[in-house]
């Protein structure tokens, strides 16, 4: 709104300049120290100035300038962040374009940002075109402005040499970004040096994680994760018992996740990390036990021989420093790994309901009841993890609803199943006693196998450890993202120790090998975070970093063992509507599908993202086109004869973003595949 001009003091005369700022092909009007009071008296500076400088252009092509102006000056800027203003509008007449940057001799204000700064930057962007051409160092300038170093350097340039100077090196820092390694990725030189580091810079907290686990939202997490825990564990251990003829299965998979869960809750360096086998995992086991099979080899110390070597490798690695290298995994390969995950997870929990309407031998009331299960219990967890955001009810009694959705679905579905027993439901199948699905004793001795095949076992050991290696560091990688904002420290080389041990012991007692499961660990973040909402966008502001929750779901898990039958009353349709939920669920950070979803939405209405506004649009479709193919390809390689070797695929998108460097610009590629989300980026839109 237009302030009172009767109030305004007199405005002293900036001084005007016309400058090269880096980056930038065109001159920009540079106005230093304009000592006004109102963004509408800025405005009227700027149309002096143009005239002044001969840059307006023709009569009716300076009234239109004249006239955006007066309409910004009172309805306010089009973008206000960082203490930068950007005032950006199509002309509807012909002629010269017009770029200025304004700084204010006092902080205005009048325009005060979302974080409660007042503004000293103000660009003024106006074109006869769509989009001004140079919108990019505008939104790069406002982004420089959230780092404090530049900001003081900004506002206390006293020429245009000076703040062309601060600019430079500023964005010149922002496009080398990546050399600067956080000290939980770079080598120490030394033999564990890595491990030790990680023990000194994360057990200090160890007491606060058992206090910080003590309430109430570690409690809905707890049963929802426990559930969600249990599930996977129960479906893949049936998978392994059908690929492996009956040698390992469900309760193999329970005892392992039990007990590799409770063991990493205790000793690792990041505990919201949740381990569980992977479908890549159990996809590899089946194959081996293939292959053991033809050439007449005794499958579980097989298994085992395989297992140790792979241990011996994870933690050469651990003591080596080598997860340092997954410094090269950068947003693109994480981002289109956990796409891959969460998809696997969706494709399943469609593909098992799906099934019961193809089976001829499954009625229309058991396969529309499952339908309506599954998508009872997916449509509840979704809605109530939502309510936070709500304005209904009070906000203690939304976060306790929103935590114990999942819980809770779970529960009313399973209650739907139970009321209406006259339809036949396919539930939980869980064995009835704590024993090996074979028979087999539980301690499993290699040694009794033929010299070359103890040597042999070394070969597939490194797929396997690849396949480990890749699993944990990415889903780790994804669960310490500063978008989650931890504050505790992290740990790769230390997590990877703790693994290789593990798979040595699941290995000796033939169980499945055991790793970070990302879906899982997501939404165990998810379900201990503290969310803001504003305007539809969700901000995570702190996490709940204990150990008590992963203790606490695998006890149960341990727990579970005693009460088989308890489970027996889950319908299996719920669980994969559990399973839809979680996989919808790990998508809202991923933004890869959101840039997807630009594909079909009007350019006009795109969300002001930052590579949005400093990329141009093809670009950022070319990006994205690149990563849905590297997608698809790591699909068809999952379900192909070659799902072998799926971890070196993985593998490869490293030297492919490399060579993304020959196709992109520097900074645009740097803003597209940055390490870290922009802080004006954090609050995202949920993708449902």
């Amino acid at each position: 709104m237009a302030k009172d001009k009767s109030k305004r003091g007199r405005r002293r005369r900036p001084s005007v300049e016309l400058t090269r700022l880096p980056g930038l092909p065109s001159e920009v009007l540079l106005l230093l120290d304009v000592d006004v009071a109102h963004l509408d008296e800025c405005c009227d500076v700027i149309l002096e100035s143009l005239a002044e400088k001969k840059q307006a252009g023709d009569e009716a092509h300076a009234k239109e300038i004249a006239r955006v102006l007066r309409v910004h000056g009172d309805l306010g800027p089009d973008v206000l962040e960082n203490s930068v203003a950007i005032i950006h509008e199509q002309l509807h007449t012909a002629g010269p374009d017009v770029l200025a940057l304004v700084r204010f001799a006092k902080p205005s204000a009048d325009l005060i940002d979302p974080d409660g700064d007042p503004t000293h930057f103000l660009w003024v962007l106006l074109s006869s075109r769509a989009t001004h051409p140079h919108i990019d160092t505008a939104a790069e300038f406002a982004d420089l402005m959230g780092d404090d170093t530049f900001a003081a350097a900004a506002i206390e340039a006293s020429t245009a040499d000076d703040l062309r100077a601060a600019y430079a090196d500023a964005l010149d820092k922002r496009l080398h970004f990546k050399l600067a390694i956080p000290p939980e990725l770079q080598r120490t030189g030394k033999l564990a040096g890595g491990v030790v580091a990680d023990i000194k810079r994360r057990y200090p907290s160890y007491k606060s994680d058992i206090a910080d686990g003590l309430n109430s939202k570690a409690v809905g997490s707890t049963l929802f994760l426990f559930f969600a825990c249990i599930a996977p564990a129960i479906a893949f251990g049936g998978l392994l018992s059908v690929l492996t003829e009956g040698q390992i299965g469900a309760v193999e998979m329970i005892v392992a996740t039990a007990i590799a869960g409770i063991a990493y809750a205790l000793f690792s360096a990041q505990p919201l990390t949740i381990l569980g086998s992977t479908g890549p995992v159990i996809i590899f086991m089946g194959i081996l036990y293939s292959l053991c099979k033809r050439y007449g080899l005794p499958f579980m110390e097989t298994l085992c021989c395989v297992g140790l070597w792979t241990a011996l490798f994870l933690v050469i690695l651990a003591v080596t420093d080598a997860c340092s290298f997954i410094r090269y995994f950068t947003r693109f390969t994480d981002e289109t790994f956990a796409a891959l995950i969460s998809l696997i997870f969706i494709y399943e929990a469609v593909k098992d309901v799906a099934m019961n309407f193809a089976n001829p031998k499954v009625s229309h009331d058991t396969a529309l009841l499952s339908l309506v299960n599954a998508g009872g219990t997916f449509m509840i967890a979704m809605a109530l993890s939502r309510l936070r955001q709500s304005r209904y009810l009070l906000r203690p009694v939304r976060e306790f609803l929103a935590d114990f959705g999942p819980t809770i679905a779970i529960v009313c579905m399973s209650a739907v199943a139970v009321a209406l027993h006259e339809v036949d439901l396919e539930t939980l199948k869980v064995p009835t006693s704590l024993a090996t699905s074979s028979g087999r004793p539980w301690l499993v001795n290699p040694l009794g196998l033929p010299g070359w095949v103890i040597a042999a076992s070394a070969v597939p050991a490194l797929l396997v450890s690849l396949l480990l290696y890749l699993d944990q560091n990415i889903t780790v990688r994804l669960v310490n993202s500063k978008h989650h904002s931890l504050r505790k420290g992290v740990g790769y080389n230390l997590d990877m120790l703790v693994v290789g041990v593990l798979v040595a012991v699941c290995s000796l007692l033939g169980l499945p090998w055991m790793v970070a499961a990302t879906v899982r660990s997501l939404n165990h973040v998810r379900s201990l975070a503290t969310i803001e909402s504003h305007d539809g966008q969700e901000r995570i502001v702190s996490v709940k970093e204990q150990r008590v929750t992963g203790l606490a779901v695998h006890g149960l898990v341990a727990v579970s063992l005693a009460f088989l039958s308890l489970l027996k009353l889950v319908p299996l349709c719920v669980l994969f509507g559990l399973f839809l939920f979680m996989g919808v669920g790990s998508m809202g950070g991923n933004q890869l599908f959101e840039r997807l979803r630009l594909w079909i939405m009007d350019p006009s209405l795109y969300p002001p993202t930052y590579y949005l506004r400093a990329v141009p649009r093809g670009q950022v479709h070319k990006f994205t086109l690149i990563q849905l193919v590297c997608l698809v390809l790591l699909w068809v390689v999952k379900a192909s004869a070659l799902g072998i070797v799926f971890p070196l695929f993985i593998g490869l998108l490293v030297p492919l973003r490399m060579m993304l460097e020959r196709w992109f610009k520097p900074e645009h590629l740097a803003l597209l595949d940055a390490e870290e989300t922009p802080e004006d980026e954090e609050d995202r839109a949920p993708l449902l």
